[in-house]
């Protein structure tokens, strides 16, 4: 039996071996990454220190946190008020756990007739204080601030790579701007959930457009752990799915698969605590009869809309200062939300807006709190940062800096100290 002689072209050849491909160089990905992300968090992070200065500033030199309780926006040192409010159901959820009931305050017969209870706020954010806190021995306000910083620069992080895809890295910067010192920006870096949801939500999103439909479904699950607004993105998903199937983009089976798994955080959860309550409702009887909190149809903002811009402050939960940012939100969403349009973006950007928006304003609520519900609505900022991208970098300098020192009174002190946030 003979051999064929070997191929020349597939011989080895002394000192050939430079010609094969090389191994990636670590230390060459990281300078690629550092070139790559550096200006994205470094922009985020010097915007949101510059705002985060001058809430604290203003929390000290106003003084007024020191005598108010330590649960509702007071403390022994200003940085305490960003673990108060909400977050001080998060770290009691980070040290106890949960125990859902539907407990009634004896005697009352107004709004408020259930005792406030851990289970209306979603698992995934204080199961990662949990997480972070027995990692590193921080206690729960130190784990819940670090979960929070960190997940809002990944938020940064999805918020570019979404609209660099749609107007390039400079609309993309602009768009991290602008999620740095929007009204409510103030709740990225404080014991809150935005900006885990808003990370999820962002590369969810981003996935989708990318067609990584495993991906998008995986972190749509998450995201369902982490709020229950999560259900307008299971709904954007499940559209662009759709869509892609009837279009014949791709298969079928991926999509398909990531609109089964999108909405198993959200219905998961809520199907735990209608079980434990005994009540399949229970989560929203919670949310309505121990916070005020249902679906109304819009009524409650619209006796709002109708009331601040005559100067009558006299409709449910008022509160003049802050009301009247979330007014300005709330009229502004529509018109950035046509100019979006205007740009024939992926429809989960789309859905994804337009739905969230819907169900804020449908849902009788706290409205001073407005700001916060929509900050998670990133896509807002595309049709913005593809208009000012065109500013010199002096200039959107003096925009966005400016904007920042300002977040600190409209997006921090106004939301934690004249609101409930």
């Amino acid at each position: 039996m003979t051999t064929a002689p070997a191929d020349p072209a597939l011989s080895p050849v002394p000192g050939s071996e430079a010609a094969l491909p090389a191994a990636p160089d670590p230390r060459a990905r990281l300078r690629r990454a550092v070139a790559h992300h550096g200006p994205v968090l470094a922009l985020y992070g010097v915007l949101k220190l510059v705002g985060f200065a001058v809430f604290m500033f203003l929390l000290d030199s106003a003084g007024d946190f020191r005598e108010k309780h330590p649960r509702f926006g007071g403390g022994a040192r200003p940085w305490d008020v960003l673990g108060s409010w909400d977050g001080w159901w998060y770290q009691q959820i980070a040290l106890h756990g949960y125990d859902p009931a539907l407990e009634p305050i004896p005697g009352a017969t107004g709004l408020i007739t259930l005792e406030g209870n851990s289970a209306a706020f979603f698992p995934l954010y204080p199961a990662l204080m949990r997480m972070v806190s027995e990692v590193t021995g921080l206690g729960p306000y130190g784990a819940g601030m670090t979960v929070s910083v960190v997940s809002s620069f990944v938020a940064a992080l999805g918020i570019h790579a979404v609209t660099a895809r749609l107007g390039g890295r400079r609309a993309g910067l602009v768009a991290v701007g602008l999620w740095a010192v929007w009204p409510g920006s103030g709740a990225e870096w404080a014991v809150y959930s935005e900006s885990v949801y808003t990370a999820l939500a962002a590369w969810a999103c981003y996935a989708v457009m990318t067609r990584h439909w495993l991906t998008a479904g995986v972190l749509t699950f998450a995201a369902g752990l982490a709020r229950p607004t999560a259900v307008t993105l299971v709904a954007a998903l499940a559209v662009a799915g759709l869509l892609a199937v009837w279009r014949r983009e791709e298969g079928v089976r991926r999509p398909l698969a990531a609109v089964a798994i999108a909405p198993l955080g959200v219905a998961g959860y809520l199907g735990w605590v209608g079980y434990r309550m005994g009540d399949w409702s229970g989560y929203n009887k919670l949310q309505d009869g121990a916070w005020a909190h249902k679906f109304d149809w819009g009524r409650h903002t619209l006796d709002v809309l109708t009331s601040v811009p005559v100067g009558h402050f006299d409709y449910r939960f008022a509160m003049p200062v802050e009301d009247l940012i979330g007014v300005g939100v709330v009229l502004l969403v529509p018109v950035l939300t046509v100019l979006l349009v205007r740009l024939r973006p992926p429809a989960v950007l789309v859905v994804y807006t337009v739905l969230s928006y819907l169900m804020v304003m449908a849902t009788q609520q706290y409205f001073g709190n407005v700001s916060r519900y929509l900050l998670p609505l990133f896509p807002l900022f595309v049709p913005l940062a593809l208009a000012m991208r065109r500013l010199k970098w002096p200039s959107l300098a003096t925009v966005l800096g400016t904007a920042a020192l300002a977040s600190g009174s409209y997006a921090g002190y106004v939301l934690f100290e004249l609101g409930v946030p």
